[in-house]
């Protein structure tokens, strides 16, 4: 059983750190290379760049619930909204 999570790819689990602008601010995130393939592709499916949809998404979170604690938490987390929504179709399900 766990040789499919034991063997999978180590470059998957490998943490990326990339610079962007969240609503003005430079920052850096870190996240896992798997979180950062389904960012990209929310991303895609919102038809915006990452950076845009990152931006975007933390401007809304800081309208709801103020600055989030941990960032990267709720990007890991939303990634997995995203894939247990479904994926395409899924964000606009998991905002309402």
């Amino acid at each position: 059983m766990c040789q499919i999570f034991a063997g999978q790819d180590p470059r998957r689990y490998e943490c990326t750190t990339r610079r962007l602008r969240l609503n003005g601010q430079s920052t850096s995130i870190r996240l896992e290379n798997s979180f950062w393939a389904i960012l990209d592709e929310i991303a895609t499916t919102e038809g915006v760049t990452t950076p845009a949809f990152l931006s975007k998404l933390h401007a809304e979170v800081l309208e709801l619930h103020g600055e989030p604690v941990n960032f990267t938490s709720l990007l890991r987390c939303a990634c997995l909204v995203f894939i247990e929504t479904g994926r395409r179709g899924g964000v606009a399900m998991a905002a309402e």
